[in-house]
């Protein structure tokens, strides 16, 4: 809105900065923590009065997770608002990515939003059915990824290779709202202990603001043999809120945590880094960059196929963040060790950039 309006003026004096993508990308990361931290402390005691018991806690989870029973959940509900907030504020209106990727993002947030209150509201705490949750998810994806395909194309390009595979061309909404999906259950899936999702999410969001910029410049694409999409640098908007956003979401859900993010959050993020990788075209580094995540929904796949056909486990417990637990690691050990990985993988994503 404010590069709107400023347009509307000829941006005059300081208004000009408004033309620059780095100085509102700044100003979303404040806006979106500022609104956060100011927000959080109501919001949260809303929700500890209207939830009452708050997140349900697995039965057959680790010992020390009972105690956290009662800590309200659906605090992605404030991730979203200082989101939305702040990208309205500081977006490019006319820029479809962002359009398609919030789109992603509060579709996804809805989503996991209308779990979360049947789990809540619910005797049987099970949520809406795994089917029909998995079937508005693809729609979501899909429409999501078929505005961003009108720009960004349908080819594929993989790490270590200067241009692209193959164009997949219709197949690519398919491959692009799996992409999607995927990785907005695999971060559903790694949210299970107090800051664990949060900070791989800020530290993938800042691999990707650095990728947004470089894929939609000209010059540093051709330089770094990536592909050039035009307009989708104002992604690093996109990507400064979700910072901004998740920062003051980690003040909170620290732990001990104050609020849990429910599938609202986690979903929401999560299907908000798989549409970025979409419109940049780097959804293979994104499981690279976004590593954590990937191990997680695998460790569950395995356990669940190897289960299944033999009657043993793989792991102690799914996710393997609780297979760490059941080992003898306390919760803080599993988190920070678990974002020093995150960090790593971010670094090893991004050396993908040149290496070609």
């Amino acid at each position: 809105m404010f590069l709107w309006l400023s347009e509307q003026l000829g941006f005059p004096g300081l208004l000009n900065l408004f033309r620059y993508i780095t100085f509102r990308a700044g100003a979303a990361t404040a806006t979106a923590l500022f609104i956060g931290l100011l927000i959080g402390p109501k919001f949260i005691g809303w929700l500890r009065v209207r939830q009452g018991k708050g997140q349900p806690i697995r039965s057959d989870g680790p010992e020390s997770h009972f105690s956290k029973r009662g800590t309200p959940t659906m605090g992605g509900l404030m991730i979203l608002t200082s989101l939305t907030v702040a990208m309205l504020l500081w977006m490019d209106l006319s820029n479809r990515y962002l359009w398609a990727c919030l789109f992603i993002t509060v579709g996804f947030g809805i989503i996991g939003f209308l779990d979360d209150y049947d789990k809540v509201t619910k005797r049987s705490h099970k949520g809406i059915s795994a089917r029909m949750r998995l079937f508005a998810e693809f729609v979501v994806a899909a429409i999501g990824c078929w505005i961003i395909s009108w720009g960004a194309g349908t080819e594929l390009y993989i790490p270590f290779y200067n241009g692209p595979v193959i164009d997949l061309g219709p197949f690519y909404i398919v491959f692009a709202a799996f992409v999607v999906v995927a990785f907005g259950n695999a971060v559903n899936l790694t949210d299970g202990l107090d800051g664990l999702a949060t900070m791989p999410v800020i530290i993938a969001s800042l691999a990707f603001l650095a990728i947004s910029y470089l894929v939609g410049n000209a010059v540093f694409s051709a330089y770094l043999g990536i592909p050039y999409v035009p307009g989708v640098g104002h992604l690093t908007v996109l990507c400064s809120a979700i910072i901004g956003a998740g920062l003051a979401f980690l003040w909170f859900n620290a732990p001990p945590a104050a609020v849990f993010m429910g599938d609202t959050g986690s979903l929401a993020l999560g299907g908000a880094l798989g549409a970025i990788a979409v419109a940049t075209q780097h959804e293979i580094v994104l499981g690279i960059i976004g590593g954590l995540f990937v191990v997680e929904a695998m460790s569950v796949i395995i356990q669940v196929f190897f289960y299944k056909k033999t009657g043993k486990r793989v792991f102690k417990m799914a996710p393997i963040h609780h297979h760490f637990e059941q080992m003898g690691w306390s919760e803080p050990t599993v988190v920070i060790r678990f974002w020093i990985i995150s960090f790593v993988l971010a670094l090893a994503g991004l050396s993908t950039l040149k290496l070609r």
